[in-house]
């Protein structure tokens, strides 16, 4: 009895936990647009930029926060009801998240780099 009633527990808190960590994960991907739309809004030069560094940046960034939070909820979730598509959702995200962060980093020093150079000239 002791048992079921602390797995039950368990379960209430992770399942709360998880709903906190989604509902920041949408909170991140709002704020991440509405700064990217103020960006456009306060700098409309970055629009004539082909490549959209800034743009790409800035809402990747928030994107990146946001799947952090994301796989921080499926791994707790994971920990309550281990299932094999529960684990597989898991190791999906994961290895997107990788992704995302190796080229969301790639394009930070991308825009750098440009910075610098357009800095020296």
């Amino acid at each position: 009895m002791g048992i079921e009633l602390l797995e039950n527990g368990l379960s209430v808190l992770v399942s709360l936990t998880k709903l906190i960590l989604e509902a920041i994960s949408v909170l991140c991907i709002i704020i991440g647009l509405g700064s990217t739309v103020k960006l456009v809004i306060r700098q409309p030069s970055v629009l004539r930029d082909l490549p959209f560094f800034k743009l790409r940046l800035c809402l990747g960034s928030w994107l990146a926060l946001a799947l952090e939070f994301q796989l921080g909820a499926d791994i707790l979730a994971t920990t309550v009801s281990p299932s094999l598509q529960s684990l597989a959702k898991l190791g999906a995200i994961a290895i997107i998240r990788t992704f995302l962060n190796y080229f969301l980093s790639k394009e930070l020093e991308t825009e750098r780099e440009l910075q610098d150079k357009n800095i020296t000239r």
